[in-house]
């Protein structure tokens, strides 16, 4: 059981590879982005897209541990 598990995990591990890999070579056409009046250096669709999410993947739990803190405390006050 435990290597069918291993043997899945590992089918699912390329398969996530061979679709990002797949996302980064149909998306090489290069664009400059345009924010609040700074245009940003021509990069490829796929490294804006793959650093956005990153830039995401943790900005949402430093957001959600704040949040978090900040409603610990008001509990807090509030007893």
């Amino acid at each position: 059981m435990r290597n069918l598990k291993r043997v899945l995990l590992a089918v699912f591990v390329l398969l996530l590879v061979l679709a990002i890999l797949a996302f980064v070579l149909e998306n090489q056409q290069s664009v400059s982005l345009l924010f609040l009046g700074w245009t940003g250096p021509q990069l490829p669709v796929s490294l804006i897209t793959v650093l956005a999410l990153l830039i995401g993947m943790v900005i949402g739990p430093i957001l959600g541990w704040v949040l978090r803190r900040t409603s610990r405390a008001a509990r807090k006050r509030l007893v």
